[in-house]
């Protein structure tokens, strides 16, 4: 079968989800292969193998964790020019898209990002995006040296095929430009109970409609009643109500998870290009003309602080 590299999103060894699904879409296509970058791969092997892994190249170089993306560029192309794969996977982020980027580029490759589905196809992979504000569903292969594609998350529903994958540490020559940029200091950001909004199976979203910070709460208590993360509108995020990283939007995050429930958003272009490959939506608005009614899959007018209460007694009562 085909190999197909998966770079590794992990932190200190923790594998992040995005790369479990992209192991899964990986199986879709050949044989996957995980690319490791960084110290940590002991405490990655388990979970890796766990979804699929027949190898794991590993680069353990000072200058990854050093330096900023460069080093991981040369890494991945050199591990793509020595095992000549099938396709390079990479979680969609502001790194994974860049590193795909340059890796394409020194590959002489085809480049797709932000994919929200990968398959088979006669020529190669073929992926599904979003494209004009998410206005239109577009697919795609590349037509020229080894696909690299860069997958969103949520993409796939991360799914367990169990294997002994081979350990193969490589060496890899940095280049001048890898020590262009040095990280001098790293700060974790302070996480809650909440899933990341990026990776969250379900997001609840407030808008201008929550009218007030003090309002959130109301969002707070239906993502805890469901377990989902908190996201917010940029009219929202503008106004003060709530902090930027919680803005989905085609100027903040975007997100597709299975579940996105639309509080007091009214469903401006901005906001649904950030939101609009979500598998299902579902919106509360007192305004039964607003456009986020044409993109919902199930939608209620009415006021969202009649609504969302009930929701929420409605949760409780059927977990009780």
């Amino acid at each position: 079968m085909a190999e197909i590299l998966v770079l590794v999103d992990h932190v200190d060894g923790a594998v992040r989800k995005p790369t479990l699904e992209l192991l899964t879409l990986a199986r879709r296509l050949g044989e996957p292969s995980a690319v490791f970058l960084g110290a940590g791969a002991d405490t990655a092997t388990e979970v890796l193998g766990r979804y699929g892994a027949q190898k794991i190249y590993v680069v353990d170089a000072p200058e990854v964790d050093e330096y900023l993306v460069t080093p991981a560029v040369d890494a991945l192309t050199q591990i793509a020019e020595r095992t000549g794969p099938a396709a390079v996977l990479l979680p969609s982020g502001p790194d994974g898209k860049e590193i795909a980027a340059r890796v394409a580029l020194r590959l002489g490759s085809g480049l797709i990002t932000d994919a929200v589905d990968v398959t088979a196809g006669p020529d190669g992979p073929v992926t599904e995006q979003s494209a004009f504000a998410a206005t239109y569903q577009v697919t795609a292969h590349v037509t020229q040296g080894v696909p690299v594609i860069t997958v969103k998350p949520n993409a796939a529903a991360p799914e367990a095929a169990p294997a002994e994958p081979v350990i193969e540490k490589q060496d890899v020559t940095f280049g001048p430009a890898s020590h262009a940029v040095r990280v001098l200091s790293r700060t974790p950001r302070e996480r809650g109970d909440r899933p990341e909004l990026t990776e969250a199976d379900l997001v609840v979203s407030g808008g201008r409609g929550v009218n007030g910070a003090e309002n959130f709460a109301l969002i707070e208590r239906v993502a805890d009643a469901l377990g989902a993360a908190v996201g917010a509108s940029r009219a929202a995020v503008d106004a003060g109500w709530y902090p930027h990283s919680h803005q989905v939007g085609q100027t903040g995050t975007q997100v597709s998870p299975q579940l996105y429930l639309a509080a007091g958003i009214s469903g401006a272009i901005q906001h649904r290009a950030g939101m609009q490959t979500s598998k299902t939506i579902v919106a509360v608005n007192k305004d039964a003309d607003a456009p986020i009614f044409e993109l919902a899959d199930h939608g209620v007018v009415g006021d969202l602080f009649a609504v969302l209460p009930q929701l929420v007694d409605e949760i409780e009562r059927r977990r009780s």
